[in-house]
């Protein structure tokens, strides 16, 4: 029996997060030299014909709209969820999409963080398991320690777990 959230019975929600804030720091930077050069258009050449002002807004409000909006919303509706029994990733703005592991089938989690992610708090998670995909690779996940040490024994526990199912039958 699956939930309105779409987990099974005996599931539940473990961690829940969203890629680190350094992400959309390029779109914030991008963003601020966009208003910067408007302003600086409108300011420095203010005898500018009204339609040619009009036409530099818009200009403005475009490459906003697609070097700003679009990697922020992108960034908004990535989800990376974890629950006792799987790690789900879901992802997109106007369709869905998602991708379900199951913690069972994970053979192995690892994390790895250059200098400025070790500064930052962030890093990037690596999940093994066997089989066609093999190798699933994370990018800025917040407190990567922390998320790699939940999954880890996340992953230890789920297959006690349907170790005991087992012995069980």
């Amino acid at each position: 029996m699956v939930s309105a959230s779409g987990l099974s019975q005996g599931e539940y929600f473990v961690l829940r997060v969203h890629q680190h804030w350094k992400t959309i720091l390029r779109p914030v930077l991008i963003l601020a030299l966009i208003i910067v050069g408007l302003l600086a258009v409108l300011l420095f050449l203010p005898k500018l014909a009204t339609p040619v002002r009009l036409g530099v807004g818009a200009v403005a409000l475009i490459l906003a709209l697609f070097f700003v909006a679009g990697p922020l919303l992108r960034w908004q509706t990535t989800v990376y969820e974890l629950t006792n029994r799987r790690l789900r990733l879901r992802a997109g703005v106007i369709s869905r999409r998602g991708r379900d592991f199951p913690l069972s089938r994970i053979s192995d989690v690892s994390f790895s963080q250059g200098l400025l992610d070790r500064m930052l708090g962030c890093g990037r998670l690596i999940v093994e398991s066997p089989g066609e995909h093999g190798q699933l690779i994370l990018n800025e996940i917040p407190h990567v320690q922390q998320v790699q040490s939940t999954m880890f024994q996340l992953v230890e526990d789920e297959q006690q777990r349907l170790a005991h199912e087992q012995q069980g039958t």
